[in-house]
């Protein structure tokens, strides 16, 4: 996806030569007092001053550093303190973190300096603190980047403060090796230092520290939950949204591509570390200090072999996330959760052409377990192998683990349980259905750009952010013109689809009878 970048409209020339913004200070700076009083699209923070830009109903404040660049002997260490500036910093986009060029990222980066942010209120000013929510992005742990979510919409129709966040990436978030404090946590430990940023500076945004929600799809929603179950993050946030991501995901051999091995986003720290060790053995290269100094080009050719989370003697987390959900070692807060209908269509390419459906069925699950799966999704029941395909690899590794998590965090808080249904989201190609990430543009413009949507979409949209924030906003998704959703109870995950009126519209679903999780649950 070609990300745009959005510019501003004038320029600050009088502040300039008054001395009080810096030469090159973006637009939306109309007026700064002295004595700290900031006022006309410019906000103090606790490490300097940030101008706006307008872009609809709202003002955006891009890429606002909220921790040291993480470079030099900074590489594979807590995110520090970001040194102060003086002047006021231009609203544009900080640098996308190091990544291999992706559909999100089409020329790659390289750059380590990257810990940036970018917030997005309501142009109208604030009768009182305004719910945030703080957006967490989706990548595989390995792509992506906060500017890539414009939150415009979402924050001026949902009255509510939106931050987006980047957070290191790959082999420079998830790398660990024998001694390396914070081994295979890096990435999270940016996040945690992004919400304490938010902890100290939402009130100059006109946002209630107090009132945290944290959000993220994916990657993103697998985040949140790992969040949920860290020590280190209690008391950053008072509310969670979990798109396509828990803290029960795994993935079966042979699920997402051939030849892939079974697998999950958490792996024990020590199992990072010796994967850290080999790989700095093949590039004789074997402390730190040498490591350390190594040209970031050069790793990011090795981005993906360090995309999981490292767990267990480490106090960011210390226990794989979903054995705390099942002892119930999270935070208690309310918390909105769901998926996508069709969500493991987005994989169905990497198997080409399926001719031989119940030859993938027996690659997952064995020679001894295909038969009952067979049964539980016969080929005559879809329109074709690959839909009777995506049906059971979003049951086993999407559906029926969202639902695990929902069930486990239900018996304590409320869980407002969903499943995003519109098959001809504007991003979704031909016959992929409500596939993952599909939701997104309801939400966002992504990369600045408005898809085009039917009325009944863009009615579903607008429904989606009220509800989400709502939530952010009171803890309860409910309001008016929109269909009553109730928190879920445990025995059976019951919320809403979210489909177009000409779809069905939203309705209630039980979604652990829909994807057959009792099925799954026994099998396994």
């Amino acid at each position: 996806m070609t990300k745009q970048r959005l510019m501003g409209m004038a320029g600050a020339a009088g502040l300039v030569a008054a001395g009080l913004v810096a030469a090159g200070a973006g637009p939306g700076v109309a007026a700064v007092q002295r004595g700290g009083v900031v006022r006309g699209g410019v906000v103090r923070t606790d490490a300097g001053l940030v101008g706006s830009k307008a872009v609809g109903d709202a003002l955006v404040y891009d890429g606002i550093p909220y921790a040291a660049p993480p470079v030099g002997a900074l590489r594979w260490k807590a995110p520090q303190p970001v040194r102060p500036w003086s002047g006021v910093r231009e609203s544009k986009p900080g640098n996308v973190c190091a990544q291999q060029a992706n559909a999100e990222v089409p020329d790659g980066s390289t750059s380590e300096d990257c810990l940036y942010l970018n917030v997005t209120t309501p142009k109208k000013p604030a009768g009182t603190p305004r719910a945030v929510v703080v957006w967490i992005h989706g990548g595989g742990f390995f792509s992506g980047a906060g500017s890539s979510y414009e939150a415009s919409k979402f924050a001026a129709r949902g009255d509510v403060v939106v931050v987006t966040v980047n957070y290191r990436l790959g082999i420079f978030g998830f790398f660990g090796y024998p001694g390396l404090p914070g081994s295979g946590t890096f990435g999270l430990q940016d996040q945690q230092a992004a919400l304490r940023w938010v902890q100290r500076n939402a009130p100059a945004f006109g946002g209630d520290p107090r009132n945290v929600t944290i959000a993220g799809e994916s990657a993103g929603g697998m985040s949140v939950c790992t969040q949920l179950t860290s020590p280190t993050a209690k008391g950053l946030f008072a509310k969670a949204i979990m798109q396509s991501g828990s803290c029960a995901f795994d993935w079966a051999r042979n699920s997402q591509y051939p030849g892939q091995t079974a697998d999950s986003p958490w792996i024990p720290v020590s199992r990072v570390q010796r994967n850290g060790r080999e790989w700095a053995a093949a590039k004789d290269c074997t402390t730190l200090e040498c490591l350390r100094t190594l040209k970031a080009d050069a790793l990011v050719d090795d981005q993906l072999q360090f995309t999981q989370i490292g767990y267990g003697g480490t106090p960011v987390v210390p226990l794989a996330p979903a054995k705390a959900m099942r002892a119930g070692l999270f935070h208690r807060v309310p918390m909105i959760s769901g998926n996508n209908h069709d969500e493991a269509n987005a994989w169905l390419s990497a198997f080409g052409e399926i001719k031989d459906y119940p030859a993938l069925v027996r690659n997952i699950v064995g020679a001894a377990k295909a038969p009952e799966v067979l049964r539980h999704y016969p080929e005559d029941r879809y329109e074709s192998p690959a839909a009777a395909w995506g049906a059971v690899t979003t049951d086993r590794l999407w559906s029926c683990s969202q639902v695990a998590t929902d069930q486990q965090a239900a018996r304590e808080v409320p869980v407002y349980a969903y499943e995003f249904a519109d098959k001809h989201s504007p991003i979704a190609a031909p016959g992929l259905g409500a596939a993952h990430a599909m939701e997104l543009p309801y939400l966002f413009r992504l990369g600045g750009h408005d898809f085009p949507m039917s009325e009944t979409q863009q009615l579903l949209s607008n429904q989606m952010i009220d509800y989400w924030t709502a939530f952010a906003r009171t803890g309860d998704p409910n309001g008016p013109d929109r269909p009553r959703w109730s928190a879920t109870g445990v025995q059976h995950v019951k919320g809403l689809s979210l489909a177009p009126t000409d779809q069905g519209g939203i309705q209630r679903v039980d979604l652990t009878a829909e994807h057959q999780c009792a099925f799954w649950n026994a099998l396994r």
